[in-house]
């Protein structure tokens, strides 16, 4: 039978297994932010297999200058919409448009990309976070979180009562 030093060191590991874990699912969801990066779902396979459907993106704001053929860009569907889409540059119009395809497309995108429309280039996927990022971000989700983060304080209250009792 555990003593009850032992019950509060166990609480407290949990009360930091559960704390370590929620910061370890949120940071790729939101630190890159800080550093200037924009965070998009991927919700479609037009991009496979470089990006695969439930991949988070993170994008860099750029000057339409920057872009050269072969760039992964993400952009506004048209101007009056926040709709985007992630897509390869496979050709930049003398006027500076930008000619897109989906990888796993068989045609190029019907509409070039005006660089109005252009919100940055792709530097970076990781696979399987679009769908984490959903969940967290919907109600269960949510919900979730704040059960983990109540639980980490039960945990630790726990600990410092087992710490503390005289038996």
């Amino acid at each position: 039978m555990m003593n009850n030093k032992g019950i509060a060191k166990l609480l407290n590991l949990i009360g930091i297994g559960l704390l370590v874990m929620i910061i370890v699912i949120l940071l790729p969801l939101t630190l890159p932010r800080v550093f200037g990066y924009d965070i998009y779902g991927i919700l479609s396979n037009s991009m496979e297999p470089s990006i695969s459907t439930g991949s988070v993106i993170y994008v860099e704001k750029v000057d339409a200058s920057q872009i050269k053929v072969n760039d992964i860009i993400t952009f506004k569907m048209d101007s009056q919409s926040d709709v985007v889409a992630t897509h390869r540059v496979v050709k930049i119009n003398d006027d500076q448009s930008f000619v897109t395809k989906g990888d796993h497309n068989k045609t190029e995108d019907a509409m070039p990309v005006n660089q109005k429309r252009l919100i940055g280039r792709s530097v970076m996927s990781i696979p399987f976070l679009g769908y984490i990022s959903q969940y967290l971000f919907s109600d269960y989700g949510i919900a979730l979180i704040i059960v983990m983060f109540s639980l980490t304080i039960l945990c630790w209250i726990g600990a410092d009562y087992f710490k503390n009792k005289n038996i």
